[in-house]
């Protein structure tokens, strides 16, 4: 994926959490900008009336997190947004002209993570049209040599997700593993050589045509056998990051994201980058609960 002048100058928006101890969504954020050399521009909503003690307490949030950013690192142009309403509205905003969006996860429930006011992953990542990237607390912890995972299951949106985990990689200097995970539930006994050496030749040309453009990534294929969701996530235990697309061939129409990126979202450790397709219109994601 080559990179325009007008996305050179889009911003990485990040999240904000009310919690200042929560600083690993943010840290993440500064550190990509100061890498692609964009600004950074820090969003932070209030949900309370306008004025007040609620405005007090989120401009002091405000005014933490720009200083924070601006320590680690003192290069990044920075801006800063205090907005009332709900996150999850005030960030899809934001996001329109965004280059990426950076948000923190605390791993809650699924019932939490839907219906939640609080929660904001899975709204944004539904609506956004740039990638996500989903920032656990704590910190994990990586392995050398470094390296991000890709999932690829043939779509087109995980071709585009080879795109973005490539750049990924030569920004990091780090290596890349694109995995392609074959469910048992749906093989048969006599056609799974067949079928291994069919997700072989997808795996491969999909990486082969999308990873061309970053010829000092070290590239390497691995086809696994088992849930998506659990070989996806162990892969990526020490991983700088896993890299999806937002729907894939394992999605259900109707869902927020694809039943892969959701399960993955709720159970890695490393930061997820969800990736929806170029062009992908809003309005394609269904079914966005409200915030109550």
């Amino acid at each position: 994926m080559t990179t325009t002048p007008a996305q050179l100058c889009r911003p990485i928006v990040v999240g904000v959490a009310p919690d200042t101890s929560k600083r690993m969504a943010l840290a993440w954020a500064a550190d990509e900008a100061a890498l692609r050399q964009v600004p950074l521009h820090l969003v932070h909503a209030v949900t309370g009336p306008a004025g007040g003690y609620g405005n007090a307490a989120g401009e002091h949030v405000a005014k933490e997190a720009l200083a924070f950013a601006q320590t680690r690192q003192p290069q990044v142009e920075l801006s800063s947004l205090l907005a009332e309403g709900k996150p999850a509205w005030v960030l899809q905003e934001e996001a329109q002209d965004a280059a990426m969006v950076v948000l923190g996860s605390y791993h809650l429930s699924r019932v939490q993570e839907v219906f939640s006011p609080l929660s904001v992953a899975l709204p944004v990542m539904a609506h956004a049209r740039c990638p996500v990237v989903v920032v656990p607390e704590p910190e994990h912890l990586t392995q050398q040599p470094r390296y991000f995972v890709v999932g690829v299951d043939g779509s087109e949106h995980s071709a585009v997700a080879v795109d973005v985990a490539s750049q990924e990689a030569a920004l990091h200097g780090a290596a890349l593993r694109a995995l392609y995970v074959r469910h048992p539930h749906r093989l048969g006994v006599v056609e799974e050589p067949a079928t291994e050496q069919e997700c072989r030749r997808l795996l491969s040309e999909t990486v082969a045509s999308r990873a061309e453009s970053w010829p000092e990534v070290e590239v390497h294929h691995e086809v696994l056998t088992g849930h998506p969701v659990e070989e996806l996530t162990k892969a990526s235990v020490h991983a700088l990051g896993l890299v999806m697309g937002t729907r894939g061939l394992g999605g259900f129409t109707g869902m927020l994201l694809g039943s892969v990126s959701q399960g993955v979202l709720h159970y890695a450790r490393c930061p997820v980058i969800t990736v929806p397709l170029p062009g992908q219109p809003a309005r394609e994601h269904e079914h966005v609960p409200a915030a109550h």
